[in-house]
């Protein structure tokens, strides 16, 4: 039988303890640690070969869904928590499944049964081959693949974030997408655009032209530019 290494991180002691009795009682999981934040959980990762996370959303320092970002190839990831209205933002990060709590161990093992479903090592692949982030927009969450954003630009509390094929207006501060953004190909030029620079037909001192549109450079973004895209 297969064997899926697993870490838990959570804050609460009690939680903890009944998601490590749940763990042990699964015999294709193999418990590797318990972690009260998401630093410590980082260094597990770096010391162990990790399928799978149980996540809590609500942990001291950094948050479980502001972890997860920082996670360049991330292993399976369950979320637990005792919120419900995060669940939607925790299947944008493509999560495995999403725990209310108190965990009731049915719930539990219905959960990790997917694992025996969901190939681990085909899921990381499609995750590595292209990233993209589902956008509130009217409702409705749009998936916006990184690769074929040509451009962001902020329009008071929404962005506009264009492709070639489709434009997306949704409510986000865009210091939070240029933080999603920032370990892309992107660059920000203006504080109200960020620009995909594999995407740029022709640049100056004052404007870059992309697919038709002139974007401006911003006084206090002009060096910083320049010396990106002037190398």
């Amino acid at each position: 039988m297969q064997k899926f290494n697993c870490i838990i991180v959570e804050d609460e002691p009690l939680a903890a303890e009944i998601l490590q009795d749940y763990v042990m009682q699964v015999p294709f999981l193999q418990l590797k640690g318990v972690c009260t934040n998401a630093i410590l959980a980082t260094e597990a990762l770096r010391n162990n070969s990790i399928d799978l996370i149980f996540l809590d959303i609500n942990l001291p320092k950094l948050k479980g869904l502001d972890f997860i970002r920082t996670l360049h190839h991330p292993p399976r990831i369950i979320l637990t928590t005792a919120y419900h209205e995060y669940a939607l933002q925790g299947y944008e990060h493509n999560v495995l499944d999403y725990l209310l709590k108190p965990i009731e161990f049915s719930r539990f093992l219905k959960a990790v049964n997917k694992l025996t479903t969901v190939p681990v090592v085909a899921a990381q692949v499609l995750t590595e081959d292209r990233k993209y982030h589902f956008f509130n927009v009217s409702k409705k969450m749009v998936k916006v693949f990184f690769d074929e954003i040509l451009y962001i630009e902020s329009q008071r509390e929404y962005v506009k974030i264009v492709t070639k094929a489709q434009t997306i207006l949704t409510k986000l501060p865009l210091g939070e997408i240029e933080e999603l953004l920032k370990t892309e190909s992107f660059l920000r030029v203006h504080r109200s655009f960020i620009i995909a620079k594999d995407k740029i037909d022709a640049f100056s001192a004052t404007d870059i032209d992309i697919n038709g549109k002139q974007i401006p450079i911003g006084r206090g973004y002009k060096d910083e530019v320049w010396v990106v895209l002037g190398n």
